[in-house]
């Protein structure tokens, strides 16, 4: 796989990560976390249940504000900012649990993530002129992911692996310059796993990816860099290369056929 280049080295960071912490009571789910992102990147972030990927994640969408630290989103301090603000600037994800309107098309689900990110709700324009380019966006945004067959299929006919590739096109069709997907190989057959390859790998040069996975033939063969996480910690961080040759992830999470002696 070809790996996207950044823009330029001396491009300003997509995503900047200082001190990030997240407590939960007593329970300190993230600690410390510095991170940065520049335009391009493929980023995958590994670790066991509890690491704190999810928590740290939802801190940086804005499903709540961190416990200490600064978040940087294309250069403008969002810290405190919420959900609906850093996509408007940019940021779009999906879940580890589809969140998709099973009584709707696969077309109309998608234009509704592309008017939710334009106007802030998710109410139908009522003007067909306003409402085409919308419709437009979301019919290429199903041919991007394979589901321009499906465009009038209900989406509680769908697959469990179309209904992934359903959640990436939805992310797509609000046009993000920072896509962060939680598992999206989450309970895939191999075949379908394939097909999330290709799409990621077929993503802009210029959208950067910031990803949650388990499936390492999918975090490691798309990913240009790897951040391990342990107890909401950084502690690894390496190319997908460095990630398998190393003796302490081997250990702790990856197995075997990942270790290179």
């Amino acid at each position: 796989m070809a790996v996207p280049a950044r823009v330029t080295e001396a491009a300003e960071p997509v995503l900047r990560l200082r001190g990030i912490g997240r407590r939960f009571g007593g329970l300190r789910a993230v600690d410390g976390v510095d991170l940065e992102l520049y335009p391009g990147d493929r980023r995958t972030i590994l670790g066991p249940n509890g690491a704190g990927k999810t928590t740290l994640f939802n801190v940086i969408a804005g499903e709540f504000p961190p416990t200490e630290g600064t978040i940087e989103l294309f250069g403008a301090d969002v810290t405190q900012d919420p959900a609906r603000h850093r996509a408007k600037l940019g940021l779009a994800r999906t879940y580890q649990q589809s969140r998709v309107f099973d009584g709707l098309t696969v077309e109309d689900n998608i234009y509704l993530a592309a008017l939710g990110v334009r106007t802030g709700h998710t109410f139908p324009f009522r003007s067909s002129k306003r409402d085409a380019p919308l419709r437009a966006k979301a019919r290429a945004a199903a041919g991007d992911v394979g589901l321009i067959d499906r465009l009038q299929s209900m989406v509680s006919g769908l697959s469990h692996g179309e209904r992934r590739q359903l959640a990436i096109g939805m992310a797509r069709a609000m046009e993000p310059k920072l896509m962060m997907l939680d598992e999206p190989a989450a309970g895939l057959s191999r075949a379908e796993r394939v097909t999330l390859i290709e799409l990621l790998s077929a993503l802009p040069s210029d959208v950067t990816l910031l990803l949650i996975e388990h499936d390492m033939d999918v975090a490691l063969r798309v990913a240009q860099s790897v951040t391990m996480m342990h107890e909401g910690r950084i502690i690894v961080e390496g190319t997908p290369a460095e990630i398998r040759a190393n003796k302490d992830v081997h250990e702790l999470y990856l197995g075997s056929r990942y270790y290179d002696e």
